[in-house]
C-alpha cells in the first residue's frame, strides 16, 4: 500500500512538471533558449511531492533522462504544442502555424516513436512509453542535433518573414525625373503602353516630367515592362481594351495599341482588325472631344511586298487584301485613312508614323520576329531557323531611336506620314550570322519553307524624317544587339517574380555621344 501511494505521488509530480515545462516552452517560444528539455524545477517538485518526491527526482537526475522526459523531447521535436489543461493531458495538439507547417513538410520523414498518453495516475499507459534501452547514445545525440536544427530553421523562417514585412514598408525609389510646372507638364495617354515600344516611350516621357497614363489590355503587353513606375505620382496604369471607348482628359495621345508580330496578330485576325479600326475611331473621338494631339503608330506593312525600293512615304503599297497578313496590313491602312478623315472633317491634330522593324530589350520572347527568334535560339544552342532562302532583306532600328523619332514627330508641325526606320539594309542570313557570333554559340543555320506573303525587300526612305523632324537612327547595330542579347539572357535565367526589371535611365550626355 505504501508503494502504491508513493507511485501515485510520483505520477502526480510528473504530470504537474509536464504542465510547467510546457508552459515555459510556450512562453519562451523556443526549447533551446538556454533551457534544457529535461530540466525540472526542484522547488516545485519538493513542494508538491514532499521530501520523498525530491529524493526520487534526484535519483532520476543521476540515472539520466527518464522515459517520460524522452517522450516530451519527441513531442517537442514533432512540433506538437500541448495545452496546459485536460486536453493536453489527453494528448491533443494545436494546429500548426504556417511556419511550422512549412518545416514539417520539408523535414525528412522518420519512423515515429511509439508513445502513449502520459496522464498522471495512469500506470497502464506509462508502460506504452519506449524505454531508453531501445535508443542508444548516438540516437539521442542525433535527435538532439535534429531538434536544434529544426528550431534554427524555424527562427530563420520567422526572420525572413519579418524582413519581408519591413521591406514592404520602405517607400519605393524611382529615377529622378525632371520637374515640370503645371504650364509645361502634359497629360499623355499611351495606348498599348505596356508593350515593347510603348514601355520605352513611357520611360522617356516620365523622365521628361510629364504625367503618363497607360491603357493596355495586356494581350501582348506586360505589367513587368512598366512595373518600375507603379506608384509614382506621375504614372497611371489602366487595364483597358481600346476597342471600347475611353473617357479621360489628356493633352496628347500615342496610339500604339495593336499586336505587331505575325504570330500575335494572326492569332485573332478579327480582333486585330477591330483594334486598328474601332480602336483608332475611339482614340480619334477622344482627341476630338478633349482637343488632344494624336500620333497614330502605323507600320511599314502598309507597303506590303513592295515594288519600289527603298520605300518612300509617297508609295501606295502592294498588299494582298485577303492574305494571312491582311488583318494587320489593311487594318493599319484603314487606321491611316481614319486619321486623315478626322483631320479633315473634325479638325483633329494628327501625326502618322510608319514604323519599320525595331528591336531591343522587352521584346516578347515568343513574338516570332527575326531578332528575338535568332537570339533565343542562339542562347539555347538550338539551330537558327530561317524561313525561305535567307536572301530577304530587313532594316532594323534600335528601340531608343524609334522613341526619339516618335517624340520628335509629335512635337513637330508636320502632318503627313513619316517613315521611322534604319536605312541600313541587311539580309536575314547576315542577321543570323551576326547574332550567332555575338552570342558565341555554334548553332547551325537551317532553312525552312518560306512564309506566305513574306516581303522580300524592306528598306525605308527617311528623307522626309531628316528634313522635317531632324531625325535619323544613331545606335549601331552591334551595340543594340548586345543590349538585346543581354536582356534575353537574363530573361532565360529568371526563375521567380522577385527578379524585377531594372530601369537605368540614360543621361543626356550618353545619348548625345550615341
Amino acid at each position: 500500500m505504501v508503494f502504491s501511494k508513493r507511485k501515485m505521488k510520483q505520477f502526480l509530480a510528473f504530470g504537474v512538471t509536464i504542465v510547467l515545462v510546457i508552459c515555459l516552452y510556450k512562453s519562451w517560444g523556443s526549447p533551446t533558449n538556454g533551457v534544457s528539455h529535461y530540466a525540472y524545477d526542484d522547488g516545485d517538485s519538493s513542494a508538491i511531492g514532499g521530501e520523498d518526491n525530491a529524493a526520487i527526482d534526484q535519483e532520476h537526475r543521476r540515472a539520466g533522462p527518464s522515459p517520460e522526459r524522452l517522450v516530451l523531447s519527441v513531442a517537442d521535436r514533432r512540433g506538437q504544442k500541448q495545452q496546459p489543461n485536460d486536453d493536453a493531458a489527453a494528448g491533443q495538439a494545436e494546429p500548426l502555424d504556417d511556419v511550422e507547417l512549412a518545416l514539417a513538410q520539408s523535414k525528412p520523414q522518420r519512423p515515429p516513436l511509439r508513445k502513449g498518453a502520459f496522464v498522471a495516475g495512469s500506470a497502464q499507459k506509462l508502460h506504452q512509453v519506449p524505454s531508453l534501452n531501445d535508443l542508444g547514445p548516438d540516437d539521442l545525440d542525433r535527435e538532439s542535433r535534429l531538434n536544434e536544427l529544426h528550431e534554427a530553421k524555424r527562427q530563420i523562417l520567422k526572420l525572413e518573414r519579418k524582413i519581408q514585412e519591413l521591406e514592404g514598408r520602405i517607400p519605393r525609389k524611382y529615377p529622378d525625373v525632371t520637374f515640370l510646372n503645371y504650364k509645361n507638364r502634359k497629360r499623355i495617354l499611351i495606348t498599348g503602353g505596356a508593350g515593347f515600344v510603348g514601355s520605352h516611350l513611357v520611360d522617356y516621357l516620365m523622365m521628361q516630367g510629364h504625367e503618363v497614363i497607360v491603357a493596355d489590355n495586356f494581350f501582348t503587353g506586360r505589367k513587368r515592362n512598366v512595373e518600375h513606375w507603379l506608384g509614382h505620382e506621375n504614372f497611371e496604369l489602366i487595364h483597358h481594351d481600346i476597342v471600347n471607348p475611353l473617357f479621360i482628359e489628356v493633352d496628347e495621345i500615342y496610339h500604339l495599341a495593336s499586336p505587331a508580330s505575325p504570330p500575335h496578330y494572326m492569332y485573332n485576325p478579327v480582333k486585330t482588325i477591330k483594334t486598328n479600326t474601332l480602336g483608332t475611331i475611339n482614340v480619334l473621338g477622344l482627341a476630338k472631344r478633349v482637343g488632344a494631339k494624336v500620333l497614330i503608330a502605323s507600320t511599314s506593312e502598309v507597303y506590303g511586298d513592295p515594288d519600289v525600293h527603298p520605300q518612300p512615304e509617297t508609295y501606295w503599297g502592294h498588299v494582298n487584301p485577303i492574305g494571312p497578313r491582311a488583318c494587320y496590313d489593311e487594318g493599319k491602312r484603314v487606321s491611316e485613312t481614319l486619321s486623315y478623315a478626322y483631320a479633315k472633317q473634325e479638325k483633329v491634330n494628327v501625326r502618322v508614323a510608319r514604323i519599320f522593324n525595331t528591336y531591343g530589350p522587352r521584346m516578347h520572347m515568343n513574338d516570332g520576329r527575326v531578332v528575338s527568334n535568332f537570339i533565343i535560339q542562339a542562347l539555347q544552342n538550338q539551330s537558327i531557323t530561317i524561313y525561305g532562302s535567307g536572301r530577304q532583306t530587313r532594316s532594323f532600328q534600335y528601340v531608343s531611336d524609334l522613341v526619339d523619332g516618335l517624340v520628335s514627330l509629335m512635337a513637330s508641325n508636320y502632318t503627313q506620314p513619316v517613315n521611322l526606320g534604319n536605312p541600313v539594309e541587311r539580309t536575314i542570313q547576315d542577321f543570323a550570322e551576326i547574332i550567332r557570333d555575338l552570342v558565341g554559340c555554334k548553332s547551325k543555320i537551317i532553312e525552312l519553307p518560306a512564309v506566305e506573303d513574306d516581303p522580300q525587300r524592306r528598306k525605308p526612305d527617311i528623307s522626309r524624317a531628316k528634313k522635317y523632324i531632324n531625325w535619323e537612327p544613331r545606335v549601331p547595330l552591334q551595340e543594340g544587339l548586345m543590349k538585346t542579347i543581354d536582356y534575353f539572357r537574363k530573361e532565360l535565367a529568371r526563375s521567380n517574380h522577385s527578379q524585377r526589371n531594372i530601369f537605368v535611365p540614360e543621361t543626356t550626355e550618353f545619348r548625345s555621344l550615341l
